[in-house]
């Protein structure tokens, strides 16, 4: 790889991990990495209010992290990019520890 390309991948590595250096995106993430959900199902989920919410998925999405859907007054959230989810599962494994 040459330096012009490792420099593109490094920067684009660092937003990647910027956009998830953050308890509550992580945990709006994990929650619709099981699915897709309405943006007031994932604020009620994770206790912050759905402006705050909406705050977070907008990053995420100019990020390329989730993509949404409208269906009437309602957004639906779910994850944008395959590699969302396997680096959330990676995280999983490594700080999640199983429950017994």
């Amino acid at each position: 790889m040459n330096i012009v390309e490792l420099n593109k991948s490094a920067e684009k590595a660092s937003d990647f991990l910027k956009s998830l250096a953050n308890p509550n995106r992580l945990r709006i993430l994990c929650l619709i990495m099981e699915g897709e959900r309405p943006v007031g199902d994932l604020a009620e989920a994770i206790g912050i209010n759905q402006s705050a919410t909406s705050q977070h998925l907008a990053l995420m999405r100019r990020e390329g992290l989730v993509k949404s859907r409208r269906d009437g007054q309602t957004i639906y959230y779910q994850l944008a990019d395959k590699n969302v989810g396997k680096t959330l599962r990676l995280l999983s494994d490594l700080f999640c520890p199983p429950t017994r």
